[in-house]
């Protein structure tokens, strides 16, 4: 259904193109969409990242094309860590995406974890490799035989790097965009240190980096916490992580990690070092990441019956400037309106765009904005130019209000920032309201098929007992 739509809509500007005939006006999206998030949640999130114009299906099942739409956003969120690990005094680098096999199979635990996952090349055109080469799953057994090479006394150290890169990941099925593909996107940091206390402070401040994207970035409320010994990363010494909740499905999902390795690494590939006093010891280590299931998690907790709703710190497009032209209008005075506007907010900070397109009617053009999630919607009508005013429409509340072009940016700004604000309350309202104290195991059951977020430490430890 999506991609009819999208043909059609090409379709039919092609043909207010063309010449000879009358500029047909669009006046329907063709992008509604058939499924409600609260009858079907998985057709309609499968919907809305494509009618959104978040990515593109590809020919290969599990990967996707991820558009501009979504690029911006990833995008945004990347200046916002690199900028803070680089004042933590982390630097970037680049590790190549090929493993071979004796490294990739030298921490017996780690490869383990990852095995049924691990993609492989066999051949370099019809001829069969004499060694296979893995694609590296995550990058510990890539980096850490030259950690052993670069680091030698406590001088070295602490050493601390992190990449920005994709990883395969190929064995699974029912494939998710964003949640679960094949390949993606994430940052993967590496860092060693001489002592255990300096490898925990880091863990946690990696930690309230990832709350602080998800928080203050995409407005989802997360649960920081430690994993169990049998959900903590294979090989390492214990995980945190930041969890968020997806009231549609009544299930929590992993946002981010942040890994103290210990020193078993540090073992397997010998990264040892001499200390002041010359005495030999192995460097403790940790290794965290996030990737681009960030932004689908995004999607699943703010995204409605519309389309995309997107928190405004991280939106490509902030405000969105739709010219409303009414018959014998003065159109090009109204479309010069909507370029000043633009041209204001984008010199006070805004992400803004104004949508001038002819062959398209201003009510398909607010559903297609609606669509792909734009905070803010600007209306400019021959009323509010005579007016000196704009009307301003909320993608999140569909709220409306007209306000003076003379304070036009405070105003602005206000409202935008009151949107991020209440796409949290919201998220946080929604998650709140799913919690559910359970003093049994049978109220944990009956909680648990209701798709509660469960607070049962006691019950689980009773239960442990009787097992």
């Amino acid at each position: 259904m999506a991609k009819d739509d999208v043909k059609n809509s090409k379709a039919s500007n092609s043909t207010a193109k063309s010449g000879g005939k009358k500029k047909e006006v669009k006046k329907e999206t063709g992008l509604g969409l058939t499924n409600k998030k609260d009858d079907n949640f998985g057709e309609w999130y499968s919907e809305v990242v494509v009618n959104g114009e978040m990515i593109e299906y590809y020919d290969i099942s599990g990967c996707y094309i991820l558009r501009p739409w979504t690029m911006a956003i990833w995008e945004i969120m990347q200046a916002f860590f690199d900028a803070e690990i680089k004042k933590m005094k982390i630097k970037n680098c680049y590790f190549p995406v090929f493993v071979s096999p004796s490294v990739l199979e030298k921490e017996k635990d780690h490869i383990e974890g990852f095995a049924p996952e691990v993609a492989w090349v066999t051949k370099s055109g019809k001829n069969d490799l004499e060694v296979p080469i893995a694609i590296r799953p995550t990058s510990e057994t890539v980096m850490y035989p030259y950690y052993s090479k670069w680091i030698r006394g406590h001088r070295d150290l602490p050493l601390k790097l992190n990449q920005w890169c994709n990883v395969v990941r190929w064995e699974f099925s029912n494939p998710t965009p964003f949640i679960r593909s094949r390949e993606f996107l994430w940052q993967e940091g590496h860092t060693a240190f001489a002592t255990k206390d300096e490898a925990d402070e880091e863990v946690l401040q990696i930690l309230e980096l990832y709350r602080r994207i998800y928080e203050e970035f995409l407005a989802i409320p997360v649960v920081k916490g430690k994993k169990s010994e049998l959900e903590k990363f294979a090989g390492g010494l214990y995980t945190t992580s930041v969890e968020a909740f997806i009231p549609n499905t009544g299930r929590g999902i992993q946002g981010a990690t942040s890994h103290c390795l210990g020193q078993n690494f540090a073992k397997m590939f010998e990264i040892n070092f001499e200390n002041d006093k010359g005495e030999k010891g192995m460097v403790w280590q940790n290794s965290w990441a996030y990737s681009t299931r960030t932004i689908g998690v995004m999607v699943m907790v703010h995204g409605d019956d519309k389309g995309l709703v997107l928190p405004p710190k991280v939106a490509s497009v902030q405000v969105i400037v739709v010219p409303v032209p009414y018959k014998d209008a003065d159109t090009q005075a109204i479309f010069d309106a909507c370029s000043s506007t633009v041209k204001l907010l984008n010199e006070n900070g805004f992400r803004a765009e104004a949508d001038l397109r002819d062959n398209y009617s201003p009510g398909w053009k607010y559903s297609h904005w609606e669509m792909k999630g734009v905070p803010l919607r600007i209306e400019i009508g021959p009323k509010d130019m005579a007016n000196n005013q704009v009307r301003v429409v909320c993608r999140d509340n569909s709220s409306k209000v007209d306000i003076p072009t003379s304070n036009l940016v405070e105003q602005v700004k206000d409202i935008v920032d009151n949107i991020q604000q209440r796409l949290y309350d919201a998220a946080k309202q929604k998650r709140d309201a799913c919690i559910k104290v359970a003093n049994t195991w049978e109220e944990f059951a009956a909680a648990l098929n209701e798709k509660k977020l469960i607070l049962a430490l006691g019950v689980m430890k009773r239960k442990s007992k009787r097992m």
